[in-house]
């Protein structure tokens, strides 16, 4: 069975063998600490490189869409330049995500 880390978005996803299940989705809940950004260029289609500048971790990328799920339903190229997306506390994510 292979474990993944709590970084991970396949965290929750049950797993067999070498073999991974249908995903269980992992949510971040809305909060009142909540802030909604613009997508900058700097970041466009690199959610890896905001983490890393938010919460100290690139591998927490994933994180924007599944807050974000209407607006980013693919995690990488619908995160472009000029998007509003709601971004979720450094202390919001390690207590929902266990960290």
């Amino acid at each position: 069975m292979a474990t993944y880390s709590t970084t991970s978005p396949y965290y929750t996803t049950e797993s067999f063998g070498n073999f991974l299940d249908v995903m269980t989705n992992r949510p971040i809940p809305a909060d009142a600490s909540d802030s909604i950004i613009t997508i900058s260029s700097v970041y466009h289609y690199r959610p890896d490189l905001l983490a890393f500048d938010l919460y100290e971790d690139s591998r927490l990328w994933w994180v924007f869409a599944a807050r974000n799920p209407d607006i980013l339903e693919d995690p990488v190229f619908d995160f472009s330049a000029g998007t509003q997306i709601y971004i979720s506390s450094k202390n919001v994510i390690n207590t929902t995500l266990g960290l």
